[in-house]
């Protein structure tokens, strides 16, 4: 049999079905229907204590409202209406349809010159990779190495081009990362993943003579790409002019494409010398005789678009220049006819690649025309913008300069009203009421001022009724603040009252059970008087849930440490199914004597709880740990059905932090009360799941309740009696 803490404070065996920390239900707390359904308040009142016979006197009536004209009187709407008609109007009628416009078309052509930049480095790049491509093709498809001085030289130029142009798309991404030019940034992601098979379109360069078309292929899907950030900038604007200037740059740009396809394919076919004829296979002529075909299709279309002027542009390359026109007759000879290189006159790549050289400069010249024009289209369009939002932003600060001088007459009477009730209200529910509430709660709400000052706002528009309804709310808040606080006041001392009656009740019988139990030989009676001595104890442990309950201290101290031995043994003879509770590995830390009752209660109620929540057949283990810094964990662990990460947070919520005493507290008592005592010392407790199933009780005593050193246990304080020895605990 376990050792107690007999009437001074001590447990003995068979508790009554008392409220655990109820973590649910199972069969074996079916077995304990009989849980205390019980609640209590914050803290205790004067028994007897009623309520006021009269309510608080309202204040004097207040001054009158003045004149149903004067402006603090008017009507919210009204004030409203010509607070903000005017300023409204204006701002929405200017504003939107103007400024807006004017801000959007500044952006749209910020954008543009972002894009215009893009595109000039698109079109740098195009230039390269067609120089290299044409340059290159020569010498290659005749068994030159890259490390050829023209194709080192031109692809070096490429590589310049290309990380230029990677620098220069920072800035879209910027642009794109607010919001604007996704789609572009969409296409230069593209374009960096074809620029990225550059290395591998090189590799093998022109390593077939009879198929060059498939290099000079994967050149043009990179150049086409390139080309298309033009369409991208139209796709970017909404002025039409910009638009067309943009389809025309990249329709004269894919001419020059197949302008360009054209040269690479007939220099690859070319010898290195004007000693013998070249040979175009018929798959390499179809393929630029297409691009021919391409080419004229996208100049009529850039002279389609462009509008007047397109012949003037295009003057130089159509007409005027010998090298070009003989350049262009070679080409339609060597491409139109099935007899390819072999019916013409022997030339060299070399020289193809020169005459033919000076249409592609002249095109990127009209190229470069177009970008400018582009460029000071943009510029100009941004200017007028400009000057339009600036002209219609001093219009519009002029109607609302205008507009809020009346405005500020009528706003100002509103503004006045609505702080003063704003200020008053906000003191009242952060200051006043909480106060008030506090002192009913701490004293005897007769000795409490419940008087309400107004909130000072008396005009007859909605402002001032509003005020008026919160002056009522207000008294109304104070007046059930001052019941409830009686309320809360008589239940303590009924519960308060009711536990000290008991626990005088539950005194006399424990003395007398241990008077019998002294004067009593038989074992069989000495048994059945120690399980009546258990379930004595175990109510009056109940008893004193009465009392935490209504916030008021046992009347049982220890004025001395306790070993923390006997602390767990005493709490686990207060469990009914005492026998299955294992302690072990316990430090030889001791308990504050103020501490003492309060911690077997607490402790009580846990072991309560793992007993309930398990098997009959398990042992529910408790051990401790004496920590580091001072402080005692204790575990207390048990191998029961366990609880769901749900159950367990809501547990550890209110054990971290008791609600209020109200019916819910009821059905939880055991919860509530451990919560309180573990409050009440600064104990920290907390649920968790064990490793072997079922839950862990963690129960962390501080510094200054887990006091160092062995001490002997003192006397019992004031409501308790015995001595040291009363305190040991025993096993039995």
């Amino acid at each position: 049999m376990q050792g107690r803490f007999k009437r001074d404070g001590s447990a003995s065996a068979e508790p009554e079905p008392h409220g655990g920390t109820d973590r649910g239900s199972s069969p074996q707390h079916a077995q304990n229907p009989g849980q205390s359904e019980v609640g209590g308040g914050e803290r205790s009142a004067r028994p007897g204590a009623t309520a006021p016979d009269q309510p608080p006197a309202k204040p004097s009536g207040p001054p009158g409202p003045g004149s149903r004209i004067a402006l603090r009187n008017w009507r919210i709407s009204t004030r409203l209406v010509s607070l903000l008609a005017l300023p409204v109007v204006a701002a929405t009628t200017l504003g939107a349809l103007r400024i807006n416009q004017s801000m959007d078309d500044i952006q749209q052509l910020d954008n543009m010159k972002l894009l215009t930049d893009m595109t000039q480095q698109a079109t740098e790049l195009a230039a390269a990779l067609q120089k290299e491509r044409d340059q290159s093709a020569g010498p290659l498809a005749h068994g030159a190495k890259p490390s050829d001085i023209t194709v080192k030289g031109v692809r070096d130029a490429t590589d310049v081009a290309k990380q230029q142009f990677i620098q220069g798309t920072q800035e879209i991404d910027t642009a794109s990362a607010n919001g604007q030019l996704t789609g572009v940034r969409d296409s230069l992601v593209a374009i960096a993943g074809e620029l990225n098979k550059l290395s591998t379109i090189r590799n093998g360069a022109y390593s077939d003579a009879k198929n060059s078309s498939q290099t000079v292929d994967g050149y043009h899907r990179l150049i086409t790409q390139l080309i298309g950030l033009s369409q991208d900038m139209a796709e970017a604007t909404s002025n039409p002019e910009m638009i067309s200037r943009t389809r025309a740059l990249s329709a004269f740009s894919s001419a020059k494409e197949y302008a360009s396809v054209q040269r690479a394919v007939i220099a690859a076919a070319l010898p290195a010398s004007n000693t013998t004829f070249g040979q175009l296979s018929e798959n390499d002529r179809l393929y630029a005789n297409s691009a021919q075909d391409s080419e004229a299709s996208e100049r009529t279309s850039f002279a389609s678009i462009y509008g007047s002027g397109a012949e003037d542009l295009t003057k130089p390359i159509d007409q005027g220049n010998p090298t070009i026109q003989a350049a262009d007759a070679y080409s339609n000879r060597v491409l139109g006819s099935t007899g390819g290189l072999n019916t013409q006159d022997k030339r060299s790549y070399r020289d193809w690649v020169d005459d033919d050289t000076a249409k592609i400069e002249q095109m990127s010249k009209i190229e470069l025309t177009l970008l400018n024009q582009m460029e000071q289209k943009a510029r100009e369009l941004k200017n007028a913008s400009q000057q339009e939002a600036i002209i219609s932003g001093a219009l519009i600060l002029l109607v609302l300069g205008v507009s809020l001088v009346g405005a500020f007459v009528v706003a100002r009477s509103m503004i006045r009203s609505l702080r003063r009730l704003q200020d008053t209200a906000t003191k009242v529910a952060q200051d006043r009421l909480p106060e008030l509430v506090k002192q009913l709660s701490e004293s005897d709400p007769q000795d409490v001022d419940t008087s309400v000052e107004s909130v000072g706002v008396h005009s007859r528009d909605e402002i001032g009724q509003v005020a008026a309804a919160f002056d009522d709310v207000h008294r109304e808040a104070v007046r059930l603040a001052a019941e409830q606080a009686l309320l809360r006041g008589n239940v303590n001392a009924m519960f308060t009252n009711l536990s000290r009656r008991s626990q005088g009740l539950i005194q006399r019988q424990l003395s007398l059970i241990s008077e019998l139990e002294s004067r009593e030989a038989d074992p069989d009676q000495l048994s059945s008087l120690f399980k009546l001595d258990h379930l004595a104890t175990r109510m009056r442990r109940n008893g004193e849930n009465l009392l935490v309950l209504a916030g008021e201290e046992p009347g049982r101290r220890w004025t001395r440490p306790v070993p923390l031995v006997d602390v767990l043994r005493a709490a686990a003879s207060e469990v009914e199914q005492y026998e299955r509770i294992e302690l072990s590995s316990v430090p030889t830390t001791q308990v504050a004597g103020r501490v003492v009752n309060d911690l077997v209660h607490l402790l009580a109620e846990l072991l309560e709880n793992a007993t309930s929540f398990s098997s009959p057949q398990t042992k529910v283990k408790v051990t401790g740990h004496a920590l580091p810094d001072g402080r005692v964990l204790i575990e207390i662990h048990d191998t029961g059905i366990g609880l769901s990460p749900e159950d367990l947070a809501a547990i550890n919520e209110r054990l971290a932090s008791p609600p209020t005493v109200d019916v819910s507290v009821s059905r939880r008592m055991g919860l509530f009360v451990v919560g309180r005592l573990s409050q009440r010392h600064g104990i920290r407790i907390q649920l968790r799941p064990s490793d072997s199933g079922g839950t862990t009780a963690l129960v962390m005593l501080p510094v200054d309740v887990a006091q160092g050193g062995k001490k002997a246990p003192g006397k019992p304080g004031p409501g308790g009696s015995g001595g040291p020895a009363a305190a040991q605990a025993s096993a039995g």
